[in-house]
């Protein structure tokens, strides 16, 4: 779909959401096509990405002692 410029400053919104929905949306001046919004793909995190880098030292998961905890809290 193609827009001219001044449209494209009254409905950017609606035309941002439409590049969102994966919809081609072109700005023209004087019926010329100038740019195109494109919805910017973003890299999903895949799960269990991280593994084997972040070690644990022994006794990380100890429950904490009183004097700890007071430290950390003031409980």
């Amino acid at each position: 779909m193609a827009e001219n410029i001044h449209e494209a400053k009254t409905h950017l919104s609606k035309l941002i959401e439409r590049a969102l929905a994966g919809e081609d949306v072109v700005i023209a001046k004087a019926g010329k096509p100038l740019v195109k919004l494109v919805r910017i793909e973003r890299e999903k995190p895949v799960l269990d990405s991280a593994r084997g880098t972040v070690e644990f030292k022994e006794g990380w998961d100890d429950p904490l002692t009183d004097d700890e905890l007071q430290d950390l809290f003031g409980v």
